[in-house]
């Protein structure tokens, strides 16, 4: 193997995989027998890796390949990336901001809306027969409502300008203001879920907010209070949500991301008050195809002048 090999830890969009496998000679860690061993025998020739949100580069990996530069990862999130690891051998990181903020607030608030007016669970009703037997029940409106949103970043942004559309007051909760925002800035967590209608979480995941939607946030946001989530399960405290939501302790909630995915926990299997996407925010076809893009920049940027295009910070 080269010097400047490169190294694809999971699998992409089947198109990504093709190129980088037979336009830049990746090798396919997830195809190896034995990853240890493979890592092993050939882990000091890999100068890049390319990864994504879903299947990361820990600590452990980052060790095994001594002349590693680079980490490309597709997707936004870079919780699974250990950044700490990466940054103590001066290891440049890139992810794929920007290009799928859109879907994924489009997603935020399909959720918003469905969590308030029960639209899955009206079809649900209507194609089991139910409507013969009498009328829905009553829903929530959306439009005019309170909405706060916890990390007010380029995803956050979007969502509120979507609530703007619905009329919607809005307040949103950040480690501090954000220079410029026309919403009011919220420094307490649980006053924010207090004052809210809805809570839409758009923060990013990993240790620094690990638990952050706590049981008593939750319970602030209360019985008619709705919960939307496409940032990361790990965010918020799920075994407390679960006991919410069945308890009528929480109005409803839309969810698109959950703590040990793909595994739902069971008990909201049954509820019609909570609506549950697939990680699915960032699934659209255009989006999609504009993050493998970018990964195709930041690998050809970095592999010709040792920079990315779009570098964590």
């Amino acid at each position: 193997m080269s010097d400047n090999a490169i190294l694809q830890v999971g699998p992409l969009a089947p198109q990504l995989n093709d190129t980088l496998q037979q336009q830049y000679g990746a090798v396919a860690l997830w195809q190896q027998a034995d990853r240890a061993a493979w890592t092993g025998a050939h882990g000091a020739s890999v100068r890049v890796v390319v990864t994504s949100a879903r299947h990361g580069c820990d600590a452990a990996l980052i060790a095994a390949l001594p002349k590693l530069q680079a980490i490309v990862s597709f997707g936004v999130g870079y919780d699974s990336i250990d950044l700490e690891a990466a940054r103590a051998r001066g290891i440049v990181v890139s992810n794929t901001p920007d290009v799928l903020n859109d879907c994924v607030a489009d997603l935020a608030f399909g959720l918003l809306l469905d969590s308030a007016r029960g639209i899955a669970h009206g079809d649900r009703f209507v194609r089991a027969g139910s409507w013969l037997q009498g009328a829905f029940p009553l829903t929530t409106r959306v439009s005019g409502k309170k909405l706060g949103i916890l990390g007010l970043g380029r995803i956050g942004e979007k969502v509120a300008r979507r609530a703007a559309g619905f009329d919607m007051k809005i307040a949103y909760h950040n480690r501090g203001p954000r220079a410029g925002a026309p919403w009011r800035f919220e420094a307490d967590l649980l006053a924010l879920a207090d004052w809210a209608d809805f809570l839409a979480i758009t923060c990013v995941g990993g240790p620094q907010t690990e638990g952050l939607v706590s049981r008593a946030v939750i319970e602030a946001l209360g019985p008619r209070g709705i919960l939307v989530n496409v940032s990361r399960g790990s965010v918020v405290d799920e075994d407390a949500l679960v006991e919410a939501l069945r308890t009528g302790r929480l109005g409803g909630a839309g969810l698109d991301v959950f703590r040990d995915e793909p595994r739902v926990p069971q008990a909201l299997l049954a509820l019609d008050n909570v609506v549950l996407a697939p990680h699915m925010a960032s699934g659209t076809h255009e989006t999609r195809a504009a993050m493998a893009a970018l990964v195709l920049e930041n690998l050809a940027a970095f592999l010709a002048g040792g920079k990315v295009v779009t570098p964590v910070a």
